[in-house]
């Protein structure tokens, strides 16, 4: 299927506002070019919801903040829960470039969102990351009153890398003995580092370029074995006894390969998964509603699976059927 009118204008506005070169001199500019992207194609704020608090939470070296949207018409003082790991190759990305996604999926899901805001590399190489994710985890379900959120209804979601940081942590839950999580919600995730995939083979991508994940994974994770399941969950040996996967790809993302492998294996482990290719749609294409219109039918589709997946009802009047021919089941 061809490039989607709606992503290939956002393309041409990226490359008319200089936000395509996919190259940066260092990682200030990475993160300077991810957060006007941000500005450009979903602009923080720009969606209502119940209520936004950050709160925060002690790591090794400072605090880290932990930031909680309540959806609208949803009054319950407990609410089930989504802990969200943002995207941006590990070394960029904020609580600021993915808030419009949290809030929409605050929305449609009916669930209270817990974005965390993650120590970043290279300042933090791994796996600083990755122990903020789990030790975030700990302390919402310990305190899941001070959240309003019902441990027992609590899921982990992310996009691109902040999707395979949720994977991880999926595993590293069920080899502790805990916390339980009732569902992972992947979006383009990058579960694989060392295989066969992106990294090791030169990629012309729309959005992504080769040299910028080289160096994104080489600032993250210099000198660590990049088989093991904490970078890359898809190469774990054991996926029994997950929680129910909910995976989304694009058939322009590098990464689409990941989550279809992911999507098989865990069927093969006997964990229920469903894995949707987006046809037409590139990389990030869920945090550009302003431009790719596309982007609201995804959110109306994951709520609905959220919502079955934690027992809340489909919120009415409007209808959340996402049934289309940009939708197949890899």
């Amino acid at each position: 299927m061809p490039l989607n009118n709606y992503a290939r204008r956002v393309l041409e506005m990226l490359a008319a506002a200089g936000q395509s070169k996919g190259r940066y001199g260092d990682v200030a500019e990475r993160r300077q070019a991810l957060a006007a992207l941000a500005e450009l194609v979903d602009p923080p704020g720009a969606v209502a919801v119940a209520g936004v608090r950050d709160m925060l939470m002690r790591v090794d070296d400072g605090v880290i903040t932990l930031r909680t949207y309540s959806p609208l018409d949803e009054p319950a003082a407990r609410l089930p829960g989504i802990l969200f790991f943002h995207g941006g190759g590990w070394v960029a990305g904020s609580l600021e470039t993915h808030d419009g996604l949290c809030r929409r999926l605050a929305n449609e899901s009916g669930c209270r969102v817990v974005a965390v805001d993650y120590r970043l590399a290279p300042e933090h190489p791994f796996p600083s990351g990755l122990d903020d994710c789990m030790a975030a985890l700990r302390h919402v379900v310990n305190r899941a009153d001070a959240f309003g959120i019902d441990a027992r209804r609590l899921g982990v979601a992310g996009d691109a890398t902040g999707a395979g940081l949720a994977a991880a942590l999926c595993q590293i839950a069920r080899d502790r003995h805990g916390p339980a999580i009732a569902f992972q919600l992947l979006l383009c995730p990058v579960l694989d580092v060392h295989g066969d995939g992106v990294f090791r083979k030169p990629t012309h991508s729309h959005i992504l370029d080769h040299d910028t994940l080289r160096r994104d994974l080489d600032l993250y994770c210099p000198g660590a074995d990049r088989s093991e399941a904490g970078l890359s969950p898809l190469l774990a040996e054991n996926l029994f006894d997950l929680p129910p996967a909910f995976i989304h790809t694009g058939e322009f993302d590098p990464f689409r390969g990941d989550g279809e492998a992911y999507d098989v294996r865990l069927q093969q482990a006997g964990v229920p998964s469903e894995c949707h290719e987006h046809r037409g749609m590139v990389h990030n294409f869920y945090c550009m509603p302003r431009m790719a219109p596309y982007a609201h039918r995804l959110m109306q589709a994951v709520g609905a699976e959220i919502r079955y997946a934690v027992n809340l009802p489909l919120p009415q009047p409007r209808s959340r059927t996402f049934a289309g021919p940009e939708l197949i089941r890899a």
